[in-house]
C-alpha cells in the first residue's frame, strides 16, 4: 500500500468520524461531496471506514450516542487495514459494484449516512427503508417508509428521482429531503430547486426552492400544493440528533419523540393536547422532554411499569 492510499485512507476515516459529531450539517455534506469528487476512490474508502466503524463499535450508529472519537480511532485505523478491509469492503462494497439496486434501512432511533455510487449522500432518519437504483441513463431512489435528505450530486444527464408512494421528487444537483407519509409526502429543500408531481398528474409538476417546505398529497384535488417557507435547520435538526420544537402544538412534539424511540410518550389529558412547547431536545432523551414538560405547564408525569411516559391526568 503506498502513501496516496493511506493518506486516503485516513481521511475517509475522519470523515466518518465527522459524521457522528452533533455540529454537522448542510456545510459539511458539501465539503464531503466536493471531496468525493476529487477522489474517484474516496467512494470505497469511504464505505469501507463506516463498515469498519459499525464493526468496531455498533452503539455509534445509534441516535444520541455520538462516536467518542479518540478511542475508537485506533480501532478504526486497524480494521481499515489487510484483511480486514477486505472484509468491511464486502460489507458494503458488493452493494454497489456488483448489483445496481441496494437497499438501506434503519431501526428506530437509528440515522444512517450513506455515501452513494454516484457521489451523492443520504442521511437516513429513524424506522426507514430505500431501495437505490442507479444505472447510467438514471437515478432512482424508493422511498418505502421513513425519511431521508440527500445531497445530490450534479449530473444534468443522469436526474436524481425519488419515488414516495405516487408522489415523485427530482432533482439533478441540489440538497432535499423526503419524508412518507400516509397520504402523502413531505419536502423540505435546502439547496437548489426540486420538482415534485404525482402519477396522477405527472404534466403538472411543482416547484419548491431552497428554504421551502413542500406536502404533495397522493390524490391531489382542485388545489395545487402550494411550497411554504420553512426552517430547515429545525425541520431537519434530526440529523445531528436532536428535536427541535417551535410553537409546536404538545400532541405533535410527542409523536415526534416517539418516532425514534420505543419507549413512548402518551397524553392522557386531550386539554393539554395543543399546549404549544418550544425547545431542543435529545431525541433519544423522552424523559427530558418530559420533564421540561411538566416544568413549563405544570402537568402531572407518570411513569409506568412498562416504561411508558404519561403527560396529564386521565
Amino acid at each position: 500500500m503506498n502513501s496516496k492510499d493511506t493518506l486516503l485512507q485516513d481521511e475517509a476515516s475522519r470523515w466518518v468520524a465527522r459524521m457522528g459529531r452533533s455540529d454537522w450539517g448542510d456545510a459539511h455534506e458539501a465539503d464531503l461531496a466536493n471531496w468525493l469528487a476529487q477522489n474517484p476512490r474516496g467512494q470505497g474508502e469511504l464505505l469501507m471506514a463506516q463498515a469498519a466503524w459499525i464493526s468496531c463499535d455498533p452503539e455509534t450508529i445509534a441516535l444520541g450516542q455520538p462516536p467518542v472519537t479518540t478511542p475508537s480511532w485506533s480501532r478504526r485505523r486497524i480494521m481499515l487495514a489487510g484483511s480486514a478491509a477486505a472484509m468491511a469492503a464486502s460489507i458494503f462494497g458488493l452493494v454497489f459494484y456488483n448489483a445496481s439496486v441496494s437497499g438501506y434501512a434503519t431501526e428506530v432511533g437509528e440515522v444512517r449516512r450513506v455515501a452513494l455510487a454516484d457521489g451523492s449522500t443520504a442521511a437516513i432518519n429513524t424506522d426507514s427503508r430505500i431501495a437505490v437504483n442507479f444505472d447510467k441513463g438514471h437515478r432512482n431512489v424508493r422511498l418505502d417508509r421513513g425519511e431521508v435528505w440527500f445531497q445530490v450530486k450534479h449530473d444534468r444527464a443522469r436526474p436524481f428521482v425519488v419515488e414516495a408512494g405516487p408522489v415523485r421528487v427530482r432533482a439533478v444537483g441540489t440538497a432535499f429531503s423526503v419524508r412518507r407519509r400516509g397520504n402523502g409526502a413531505d419536502i423540505i429543500v435546502t439547496e437548489g430547486v426540486v420538482a415534485a408531481w404525482t402519477d396522477a398528474n405527472a404534466n403538472e409538476p411543482v416547484s419548491a426552492r431552497a428554504g421551502t417546505q413542500l406536502f404533495m398529497p397522493d390524490t391531489p384535488g382542485r388545489q395545487r400544493p402550494v411550497a411554504i417557507e420553512a426552517s430547515a435547520a429545525s425541520s431537519l435538526s434530526w440529523r445531528s440528533g436532536q428535536i427541535e420544537l417551535v410553537a409546536r402544538p404538545l400532541a405533535d412534539a410527542a409523536a415526534e419523540f416517539n418516532r425514534y424511540n420505543r419507549r413512548k410518550i402518551v397524553i392522557h389529558d386531550p386539554t393539554i393536547a395543543n399546549e404549544e412547547v418550544d425547545g431542543i431536545f435529545r431525541t433519544d432523551d423522552p424523559e427530558g422532554f418530559a420533564t421540561a414538560v411538566h416544568d413549563i405547564l405544570g402537568v402531572p408525569v407518570r411513569t409506568s411499569g412498562d416504561g411508558e411516559i404519561t403527560l396529564g391526568r386521565k
